[in-house]
């Protein structure tokens, strides 16, 4: 039990750590302490869901839908382009000024925004549903341990950010600071953006 455990909570925080969209925006919403549980609930429960599938071999369903993944690449590669548009207006806009000042976004908005990091990434199908789902035919018995410790990694990553961000908070109350990161975010959705279309475009 504890080997497979341990074997997918290593292998789901390996996958998760790189700093990404996903990230950046759990990170921003963290700062913000913008509707935080919901924004990290919606997060782990997406990657529950895909680990879940992976495991099930229900990754078998790409080969029956081909289609789907041209959809996935340029949906994705067009929300990301937007969003990075989005966060370069806000960091020379009026609103970076005083970011904690400003209006709140609504829940349901947060979350749209936050379910379409998760589900138009392509890359997160092959991390979740692909790789954590090949991996854990390696462990027969404990492939159920091997996934529960996949989707562990994952609860405490987003939570650990998304509620840690506020010991942030006396940094980003400069708002030159807040102009910086919404810059790199900016950066990061533009470079996740141009990523998903070269290897795209390499396929």
């Amino acid at each position: 039990m504890t080997a497979p455990l341990l074997a997918g909570f290593l292998l789901g925080l390996s996958l998760i750590l790189p700093i990404g969209a996903q990230n950046a925006f759990v990170l921003r919403i963290g700062l913000r302490g913008e509707h935080v549980l919901a924004v990290c609930l919606t997060c782990a429960l997406s990657d529950a869901v895909l680990i879940l599938a992976g495991v099930s071999s229900f990754a078998q369903l790409s080969a029956r839908v081909p289609w789907a993944e041209t959809i996935l690449l340029y949906g994705g590669a067009a929300f990301l382009l937007a969003y990075g548009a989005r966060s370069f207006m806000a960091a020379f806009g009026s609103a970076s000024l005083r970011p904690f000042e400003a209006a709140p976004e609504s829940l349901s908005r947060v979350v749209l925004t936050c379910l379409a990091f998760t589900w138009l990434n392509p890359h997160v199908y092959l991390d979740t549903v692909v790789l954590i789902g090949s991996i854990s035919t390696q462990f027969d018995e404990g492939k159920g341990w091997f996934a529960a410790g996949a989707m562990t990694a994952s609860f405490v990553f987003f939570f650990s950010l998304g509620f840690g961000a506020r010991l942030l908070k006396p940094l980003f109350a400069r708002p030159v600071t807040w102009r910086i990161l919404d810059i790199a975010i900016g950066l990061i959705m533009w470079a996740t953006a141009a990523r998903l279309l070269l290897n795209g475009s390499a396929g």
